[in-house]
């Protein structure tokens, strides 16, 4: 399993440390104010949502909408394949692609909360942008392009963040003022060093672009039977290819991918609508049930019925009373 925590670009100057310190510590302030009671909400500004916890917590399996996440308190552990992630509040995060992946709040107390934020993406802004500004060009070749990195939290970046969330406190503002902060944040992003992997996701006819149309089409039929070959021809590349670019995309192969979205399915359908391990095994694609049962427990940790039990305890031992 490899651990990424990027190394950090330059040594800040002091004026920048001080800045830095303080605005996170306003950002802080003003999560934490806003989110009194643990979880994720969503905020007037559109895509933009707020998170607090008061307690590390068990990894939480979802498919992560292309975003920018920032902590201004805290620390988090996101897995994608066999690939470790982690950012605090000297870092951030930023998922170009939807993937499948397990976050994990590792630092976080009543005394000091996890206080974090997200920000999503419009594809036809980050488009717009690198078209303007001729970022991520099409034709560089790089060694990577996973669809997740993270770099570190500049006083540049924070600024225009800090500025948009102070716009929850100012309503009237918020309609004029949180698009353009936003499309400043966007901006900063694709200048990062890193930042091209964003745009090309967003680029027609980019290698990113068409891996973006293989996973979509995988998450939406991710219960029918997979054929490379059928996949490969709907996005127009070679299978060999397709494989090649998808798992530098994603650290999977598509059949693995298809696989995680079949079983964090399989595990939200036995919670929201309390129906067995064979009936929701069934209904994401598994015909075999001790296929399913081996996959589930190798992916989970625990089988099927006992980790809902599991989940089912937590949620009832963390509802307020």
């Amino acid at each position: 399993m490899l651990t990424y925590t990027a190394p950090i670009s330059r040594a800040e100057r002091p004026l920048d440390q001080m800045q830095t310190t303080v605005m996170r510590a306003e950002l802080a302030a003003i999560i934490d104010r806003l989110t009194r009671v643990d979880g994720a909400r969503e905020t007037a500004i559109p895509r933009l949502s707020l998170a607090r916890a008061s307690q590390s917590q068990h990894p939480v399996h979802t498919m992560h909408e292309p975003a920018f996440c920032m902590l201004a308190q805290g620390s988090k552990r996101v897995l994608l394949g066999e690939e470790v992630y982690v950012y605090d509040n000297n870092r951030y995060l930023v998922v170009a692609q939807n993937l499948p992946v397990s976050g994990q709040v590792i630092d976080a107390s009543p005394e000091a909360p996890y206080l974090g934020l997200r920000l999503g993406f419009d594809v036809k802004e980050i488009a717009a942008l690198a078209l303007e500004f001729g970022l991520g060009d099409t034709h560089t070749t790089h060694a990577s392009r996973r669809g997740l990195f993270t770099d570190e939290l500049s006083p540049t970046l924070l600024d225009p963040l800090l500025r948009l969330v102070r716009l929850l406190d100012s309503p009237e503002d918020a309609a004029a003022l949180a698009p353009l902060y936003a499309r400043e944040i966007l901006y900063r992003l694709l200048k990062s060093p890193d930042g091209w992997r964003l745009a090309q996701m967003a680029l027609v006819d980019s290698q990113s672009q068409r891996i973006a149309q293989a996973i979509g089409i995988l998450s939406q039929r991710f219960r029918e039977p997979l054929r490379i070959e059928d996949l490969a021809d709907r996005v127009h590349m070679s299978v060999s290819s397709l494989h090649q670019h998808f798992k530098a995309v994603t650290s999977m192969t598509p059949l693995q991918f298809q696989k995680q979205l079949r079983l964090q399915e399989s595990r939200r359908i036995m919670i929201s609508e309390h129906i067995d391990a064979a009936t929701a095994g069934h209904r994401v694609g598994y015909e075999s049930q001790s296929q399913f049962n081996r996959e589930y427990s190798r992916f989970f940790g625990l089988p099927p019925a006992r980790d809902i039990k599991r989940l089912r305890e937590l949620q009832l031992g963390s509802a307020p009373t």
